[in-house]
Order: structure tokens, then sequence, then C-alpha cells
């Protein structure tokens, strides 16, 4: 008989390169095993921070990198920096393609230049089978479209704050909801409804630390330490115990990063 696979907190989310955590970085890390949390991915916003969170990944065995732009830095997307991205992907501690997406919330960038970057790399997540993780803000249906023409393509829609509706879209397409500290607020209605209303199957843990600190640590600087709040907010949605949502949430993990070791 096989012996019972070990399962931990998984943070899919993380920006452990962020300056926030300049002061005690490594020393945050290293408290985060006996937390329960074995694994981080730290998810990268520009070029200058796919470097740093590829650095970081080589410097801890159970830190793991996501490669890509945000659309606030979409202007950074040429020929060049596509290059550099797609040879990034060949490294053994990097695991998906983020973060990427659409951000409607301020003007700037562009509404075109965010898409045609979106769309540039998700072309390369389509020739080298990667997982993406999906950035959406005020853009809903623009991001649905546009992913549903890069069918079998998969991944995450980070930091989910649109309907439950919306939600079964980006389900069907074969993406799980990054559910992170929103899912703790008082006025956080709808993510709850989204929460009850999808299945165990779709939904992974996350912090987008150093952001979106869970109540009781609202307005402080987030760290993956703080998932055990998330947690258990989730199970008390769902109804079920904390370590059936810590099993669930890891293999949807493992299913999303299969890179990660």
């Amino acid at each position: 008989m096989d012996k019972k696979e070990e399962f931990y907190i998984i943070d899919t989310h993380a920006h452990y390169d962020d300056d926030a955590f300049n002061e005690d970085r490594d020393e945050l890390l290293e408290k985060l095993d006996a937390a329960g949390i074995k694994r981080v991915v730290n998810i990268a916003a520009s070029m200058e921070s796919v470097e740093s969170s590829l650095l970081l990944a080589h410097k801890y065995d159970f830190v793991y990198a996501a490669v890509g732009v945000h659309p606030s830095f979409s202007e950074e997307i040429n020929s060049e920096s596509i290059a550099k991205l797609e040879k990034m992907l060949s490294d053994e501690k990097c695991v998906a393609i983020g973060e990427i997406g659409l951000d409607y919330y301020y003007d700037e960038p562009q509404r075109q230049i965010q898409k045609k970057a979106f769309i540039a790399q998700l072309e390369l997540a389509k020739k080298y089978d990667y997982p993406v993780v999906i950035h959406s803000r005020d853009a809903a249906k623009d991001t649905l479209d546009i992913l549903k023409e890069f069918e079998g393509v998969k991944g995450v829609i980070h930091c989910y704050s649109y309907s439950k509706e919306m939600a079964r879209e980006f389900i069907k397409l074969g993406y799980v909801l990054g559910i992170g500290g929103v899912v703790t607020f008082k006025n956080a209605k709808k993510l709850e409804e989204t929460v009850e209303d999808i299945s165990f199957d779709d939904f992974v843990l996350e912090t987008d630390c150093p952001y979106l600190s869970p109540v009781p640590n609202r307005g402080k600087r987030n760290s993956s330490l703080n998932l055990t709040y998330i947690v258990d907010r989730i199970s008390e949605i769902k109804g079920v115990s904390r370590d059936f949502i810590i099993e669930k949430t890891f293999e949807n993990a493992r299913k999303l990063y299969p890179k990660m070791k």
C-alpha cells in the first residue's frame, strides 16, 4: 500500500522580492516550514522582478517562481523581453507565467497595449504548455474573451473578485480561483458567495503578500503566516474542517503547478 501523502499549506501567490521584506526576508521565510507552509510561489510583475523572483527561488528549495509582466508594466513587453521570458521557462524553478492579464482600474497603460502584452505572454504559455497566473481587475469580459482564444491554456485567476456566475465561466475554461485575505473582510459578500458556490477542486490558497492581509491583520504587511486565517474562513464558509481545506488546496496547487516538486 502506498504511504499516504503528506499534505501542507501552499502559498500559490507571493511577492517576497518586494522591498517591504528587505529588513527581515530571510528570517521570515525560515519561519514558514514550522508553520506548516512548505511551498511558496513567488510571482513576478515586471522584467526586474522576473530576475529577483528566480534568484529567490534558487536561494530557497521550497520557493518557486512565476515569470511574467503585470498589466501595469505592459509597455515592457516587446520581442526582446518575450525572448528573455522564453529562455527563463527552461529554469527548473520556474513553474508558471505570471502575473499577466488586464487591469482597467486605471486609465494607463492603454487597454490595447495591455491586451497586446497579455496575448503575447499567453502565446508563450500555449507554445510551452505552461500554466498562467492571471491578474484581472475591472476587466472580466475582456479577460474571459481573450482566454477563450487560448483553449488548452490553464491557470489561476489570482485574487478572484468577480461574481459567482463569472467564476463558473473561468472554471469551465480550466482555471482555478486564487482565494486570499479578501475572503476574511466584512464587505466580501460577493466573494463569500463564490467560495460557497464553487467545488473543492476549483480554488487554491494565496496571500499576494505583502498586500491584502486578512483580518485580524488587515492593513499590516501580509505574509504566508497569515494563510491560517484564510483557511479558517474558507472552512467556515464551506462547512468543513481546516484539514480538509488544506488537503484539497494542496492537491489543487500541485495540479496548477505541475513543475513544483
